[in-house]
């Protein structure tokens, strides 16, 4: 009864999906996680788009009106202002309870029944990828915590993930998002740039390895990688330029 009940949350997933209702994918792949059965690479993958949709709605909304803010701030709209500012709140504790909800699956199910390390190391990336969410949405003790434990998950997956290939996928990814941290959240393009770079190098060294099956995914995330360290380097060496200026 089980495996029935199972098949038909996937299923469901998979037609929410193509419906583009993500809220609904995220239940039933979430229903799916707490039957601590370890999932497969097609389920993970159905997990984390599910979530991703879910969240990246609200941290698109919240950049919208953060910027709304900003202007109703210079032109002094004071009941402009207060209203947005509630709106705000509103669409801040939606993320936060999305991110919160995926935390605790992660926490609770996924990374305890974990089979292989390279799902471990996915789990520990998708746990640094909400608290970074968390982080970037909040300010304050909230963001210094969530920044944290944003840190301590991304240190906890690259550690797991010296035991694959530098060529997966999957480590690319954290590579990828770890450096992002770095750069937008810590504000240190130093470790941003350095992380990137090795990360990318070490795929380079290993490119004729790579699996046909993971060629396409490993090399886009390489080309975002190299764009991010392009971006990175020219900035970083604009603020010297200013710094030298000052």
């Amino acid at each position: 009864k089980m495996c029935a009940q199972r098949d038909d949350l996937i299923y469901m997933a998979r037609i929410a999906e193509q419906a583009e209702r993500y809220d609904e994918m995220a239940e039933s792949m979430k229903s799916v996680a707490k039957l601590n059965q370890g999932l497969s690479i097609e389920e993970r993958n159905l997990l984390s788009v599910a979530y991703k949709n879910v969240v990246g709605s609200r941290r698109a909304s919240l950049r919208i009106i953060s910027t709304i803010e900003q202007k109703e701030e210079s032109r002094g709209k004071e009941e402009h202002l207060q209203k947005i500012k509630q709106y705000h709140k509103k669409v801040e504790k939606e993320l936060s309870g999305i991110c919160e909800d995926i935390l605790k699956v992660l926490d609770d199910h996924l990374i305890p029944h974990s089979e292989n390390k390279e799902s471990t190391v996915f789990y520990y990336k998708m746990k640094g990828d909400y608290h970074r969410y968390l982080a970037e949405s909040t300010s304050g003790e909230v963001r210094a915590e969530s920044a944290e434990r944003a840190l301590e998950s991304y240190k906890e997956a690259s550690q797991i993930a010296k035991e694959l290939p530098s060529t997966n996928p999957i480590c690319l990814g954290l590579a990828l998002n770890f450096s992002v941290f770095y750069y937008e959240i810590m504000n240190s393009p130093d470790n941003a740039i350095e992380l990137a770079k090795k990360a990318f190098d070490e795929a380079i060294d290993k490119l004729e390895t790579i699996n046909d099956e993971t060629y396409k995914d490993s090399t886009l995330i390489m080309q975002l990688l190299r764009d991010n360290i392009t971006l990175w380097t020219t900035s970083n060496e604009d603020d010297d330029e200013d710094k030298k200026q000052d």
